[in-house]
């Protein structure tokens, strides 16, 4: 049996594409969904998107998904080669999320935490039963949330200045002399990896390869169970030092989540005990992620503390060199491209040992070579 290419490529191609625009828009009596409508509605897929795309644009994310058919992997990645197409003006200055005005903070750690816990929106309390509501035509009727009757702190305090007092927390202080943060945008990935670069791998890593590193941690490979200090999730400003004006301005202002994770440290000869701590900052609503990305953080911390790197979630190279979706995306899907030379290549080389293989068969005087398929249907 020979195989051969198929031909026409071109003209295939171009069918494709419009068999796929149709495909995407779906039955033309339905109304096309617009794209201020998945901004609006579908904004949990937006952060994601945003996040692992590293573009804070809900537009251009809300177009990436409605093109990409809802296929979150395939929206991050047109948002990521988008991005490479944009001017860098510059860095902004740090953030201060202790300013950020928090829609929602909890503490799994503290019951009464100073700036108190914020429930906001949020799926935990809810049945997880279908609402079939949603599906009947019109707007369904949305009573309005309650407001808080004690005015939310602000700033509001985050997890480290609780532990202040005390130095129970273990804290990242920056230097004057720090070097620039990594740029991964723009740097190729290198080991060993400093927290700077590794961090910001994990926050626009896959949700998740990172979920499931985290979990596989809490379950045994990795030890890796800590408690959650805190979470918030809110709006935070960003500012902006123009060369022209040297003093920050505020340019805009960004939904962000962070996480904070503790765990129980040992201490050493030189270390009183303290908690380690594990963080998470992302772009949007993204409380898994963020959670993920900290306990992801905290066993690397403890690799690089001395742990031996016993499991996939310890181990820096495997984690920072698979998280990224739109590599590995890239990389399985490029197993559908044409590979006819390596098949025939290795058809050659199969069809050679077998041969073989019958040969020595019959020279041993053991079974012969099986019919060939033709032989056996006539």
């Amino acid at each position: 049996m020979a195989y051969v290419a198929v031909k026409g490529g071109e003209t295939a191609i171009a069918n494709a594409h419009r068999w796929l625009a149709e495909e995407r828009r779906g039955d033309p009596a339905v109304p096309e969904i617009d794209v201020t409508q998945i901004r609006e509605q579908l904004s949990l897929a937006i952060d994601r998107v945003m996040c692992e795309g590293s573009c804070y644009d809900r537009d251009l994310a809300a177009l990436a998904i409605k093109q990409a058919r809802g296929d979150i992997q395939e929206a991050v990645f047109m948002i990521r080669a988008y991005r490479t197409t944009l001017p860098r003006f510059g860095a902004s200055e740090p953030l201060d999320t202790i300013q950020m005005r928090a829609a929602r903070r909890i503490s799994a750690a503290f019951k009464d935490i100073p700036g108190g816990q914020v429930l906001g929106p949020t799926f935990d309390y809810t049945h997880r039963l279908l609402d079939f509501t949603l599906a009947a035509n019109g707007e369904a009727d949305i009573p309005p949330a309650l407001k808080s009757e004690e005015p939310q702190e602000y700033p509001m305090p985050n997890i480290a200045s609780v532990f202040a007092h005390e130095d129970l927390l273990e804290v990242d202080v920056p230097t004057p002399d720090a070097p620039e943060p990594y740029d991964l945008t723009r740097q190729p990935m290198r080991f060993p990896a400093g927290r700077d670069q590794r961090l910001q791998a994990l926050a626009r890593g896959d949700e998740g390869f990172l979920l499931g590193l985290a979990y596989s941690g809490m379950r045994g490979w990795g030890n890796t169970h800590p408690l959650c200090g805190e979470i918030r999730y809110g709006e935070v400003d960003v500012e902006f030092v123009p060369e022209e004006l040297g003093f920050p301005i505020e340019i805009g202002e960004i939904l962000l989540t962070e996480c904070v994770m503790i765990t129980g440290g040992k201490g050493g000869a030189n270390k009183a005990p303290q908690y380690g701590r594990g963080y998470g900052l992302v772009f949007g609503h993204c409380e898994r992620k963020s959670m993920s990305m900290s306990m992801v953080d905290i066993a690397l911390k403890a690799a690089d503390a001395g742990e031996a790197a016993n499991a996939p979630v310890k181990d820096e190279e495997f984690v920072l060199y698979h998280s990224d979706n739109v590599e590995a995306s890239g990389f399985v899907q490029h197993l559908k491209l044409p590979h006819y030379v390596d098949f025939q290549a290795g058809l050659l080389t199969i069809r050679q040992l077998r041969a073989e293989f019958f040969e020595r068969q019959r020279a041993n005087g053991e079974a012969t070579e099986p019919a060939a398929i033709g032989e056996l249907v006539s």
